[in-house]
């Protein structure tokens, strides 16, 4: 029986239901897919709690791979049978669902559906971070917190293969200990260690030129600390809670910094960029840059991924299998 894991009201991973799903027919633009794998990101969290709102039929994930099943008119050159990616739309918790067409992206025979689910938004984050927010380059110095977690280690993976030199924190040895195996050149290690002292150390005063922080709360105000001047703070989650206000003079006009909140979800709406986006962050995936998965999960067990993945017990990505 085809199934969907819908939200009933935000809140708890109580407020998740599974439901009979049937398969809906494709209207003009649109298509079809049946999904192999789904990928779960701290955004689901997001859009179960309410911080971001789910749009109806309040089905949460935004990601997935899988094979074409319908095609709708004038829905381009996409073919039943085909094997598809995509990213950032809501509604991919379930055994099929509707996509516009321009939004599935042919994956490459080399990719297993697994890989390419549980990388694609993560890689589209990594690719936004890297290359829109802040171009990082040779000689870069990156600051990557929780660079253990699944968008850690694309993160601190793509900036060492673009010849930057980074920094990761990490809350365990174990964790730093897998940050250190994707890459990182220096890991600070533990949830009370004065970051801005070791960063200051590591680069003997002058600080990061990039700080991307997902971790959100008080951390915040500590990243900002790490950077140089005229250097860049990109704020994209809130993993540790809500973020208390910054001034504007906490950002300059001595310390010259940028702070940035992107969103990958907008980033993916830009259409002239989107099916770009994702073919550099499938070339990426072929040259061995991103990691495996860390879990694997059914899909009637996403109440229980969204619970590890909150309290930190997932290393790496994690997908739902329908």
């Amino acid at each position: 029986m085809d199934r969907a894991v819908k939200l009933l009201s935000p809140g708890g991973v109580d407020r998740m239901k599974v439901e009979a799903w049937p398969p809906q027919e494709p209207g003009p633009g649109e298509i079809r897919i049946r999904h192999e794998a789904i990928g779960v990101n701290f955004l689901d969290t997001y859009h179960r709690t309410g911080l971001y709102p789910l749009p109806a039929p309040f089905i949460l994930g935004v990601e997935g791979a899988g094979t074409v099943e319908a095609v709708g008119a004038e829905a381009g050159e996409l073919a039943v049978g085909q094997r598809v990616v995509y990213a950032g739309l809501p509604g991919a918790y379930a055994t099929t669902r509707l996509l516009p067409s321009w939004r599935a992206v042919p994956l490459p025979g080399t990719i297993s559906a697994n890989l390419a689910a549980a990388s694609l938004l993560r890689g589209l984050t990594t690719h936004m971070l890297l290359t829109r927010v802040h171009p990082v380059s040779m000689g870069s110095l990156v600051l990557v917190h929780a660079a253990a977690g699944g968008l850690g280690a694309m993160l601190t993976r793509w900036s060492k293969h673009l010849g930057a030199t980074v920094i990761g924190t990490a809350g365990s040895p174990e964790k730093a200990e897998a940050a250190g195996e994707n890459g990182a050149d220096h890991v600070i290690v533990g949830r009370d260690a004065d970051i801005v002292a070791e960063v200051g150390r590591l680069t003997s005063g002058r600080g990061v030129d990039f700080a991307i922080d997902g971790i959100g709360g008080t951390m915040l105000a500590k990243t900002l600390a790490c950077v140089r001047r005229f250097g860049t703070v990109a704020s994209i989650g809130q993993a540790a809670g809500p973020i208390p206000p910054i001034r504007v003079e906490d950002l300059g006009p001595s310390r010259s910094l940028s702070l940035v909140r992107p969103s990958v979800m907008a980033y993916t709406t830009e259409r002239e960029t989107y099916p770009a986006a994702v073919r550099d962050v499938l070339a990426m995936s072929e040259r061995g840059v991103f990691t495996g998965i860390g879990r694997e999960y059914r899909l009637d067990q996403a109440a229980q991924a969204h619970a590890d993945l909150e309290a930190g017990r997932i290393f790496g990505a994690a997908i739902l299998i329908p």
